[in-house]
């Protein structure tokens, strides 16, 4: 459904020195920088798959996003998406996807969410009977049929981002792109719209590529997940498989009777971390848990043990960290 093949995007901006003679011999002669927001990137996407795309800040996920949209072009590579090539603006591969920005309305900010509907449904020449029926079932899933006459600026952010995800559906796409669909948004929302996905992904088979930083979100919809940093792809592959490589480490939280702890000597080279409330957090290989347990419980009084895995998020920030991994 999607292919991407060493897509690429530059962009060129103007390096402005400080001061205004500066600014002066700037109309005359000016510097350039160019910056990669997306370097060689090549995945391939079935139909129906729900994939998680990570990445810091400025790692170049909403730019990839944007050319498979078709909002801006690839300075080289190739994108095919449903047989399509964005790039081309196509009316009729404007037709069979959806872009949702968590941080952009499409709805009319002054109008209710229902009449931003009817246009789209002319927009899209959806016929009647389609449309609501359509409508209906998104209004129902994601429970704001009492909200539909509600001025979109008077809603919560909860039930705007329901309302932005009704608008993208009604055309009823074959592809998704959601970038950062849940931020900013509370438990109990994050929750209603992981499980609106998960329930619309498994019944219409709809190909979906999300960007988050919500760990959550990833392990509750994504079997797969594709990581880049600085522009360019440094995983590619199952989520059980990424978390595996944190599972070579458990994490150890233990709170002594007092401090300093006398077995502290005994813990050799794991660089123990006490917080404030007087926790010593170790990062300890599986391999070797169950020894450093027994010593710590030997070395003096203990009030409280507990061992837990490695969370996701750290797990990725430690493959940023490394630039570099197995693809697949």
């Amino acid at each position: 459904m999607i292919e991407v093949e060493n897509l690429t995007r530059v962009f060129r901006t103007y390096k402005k020195p400080p001061g205004f003679w500066a600014g002066v011999r700037g109309l005359f002669h000016r510097e350039f920088e160019e910056l990669a927001a997306a370097k060689d990137i090549t995945f391939s996407i079935k139909e129906g798959e729900f994939v998680g795309f990570l990445g810091p800040n400025g790692a170049g996920k909403t730019t990839t996003l944007k050319m498979l949209a078709g909002l801006i072009y690839p300075t080289s590579g190739r994108a095919r998406v449903a047989g399509h090539d964005p790039s081309r603006r196509e009316n009729a591969y404007r037709r069979l996807f959806a872009l949702v920005l968590g941080q952009k309305n499409q709805l009319w900010w002054d109008l209710p969410a229902q009449e931003s509907f009817l246009l789209l449904r002319h927009i899209y020449g959806l016929p009647a009977a389609q449309y609501q029926e359509t409508l209906d079932e998104l209004v129902t899933l994601l429970g704001v049929s009492g909200k539909l006459g509600t001025m979109v600026r008077e809603l919560s952010l909860g039930e705007r981002m329901k309302m932005e995800l009704i608008a993208a559906l009604l055309h009823r796409p074959k592809v998704l792109f959601l970038d950062e669909p849940t931020i900013g948004l509370d438990v109990v929302s994050q929750k209603a719209v992981r499980g609106f996905l998960r329930e619309y992904n498994r019944k219409y088979r709809t190909t979906i590529l999300l960007t988050s930083h919500y760990m959550a979100d990833i392990q509750e919809l994504c079997d797969r997940v594709i990581v880049i940093d600085k522009g360019q792809k440094i995983y590619d592959g199952a989520l059980d498989r990424l978390e595996s490589v944190g599972g070579r480490k458990k994490i150890l939280k233990f709170r002594p009777h007092q401090l300093p702890f006398p077995g502290m000597a005994e813990l050799g080279e794991l660089a123990p971390v006490t917080t404030e409330d007087g926790e010593i957090v170790l990062h300890v290989p599986s391999s070797d848990i169950v020894a450093t347990t027994g010593r710590i419980l030997a070395a003096g009084p203990v009030a409280d043990i507990s061992i837990s895995e490695v969370p996701l998020e750290d797990i990725i920030a430690d493959l940023f960290g490394r630039g570099a991994s197995p693809t697949r």
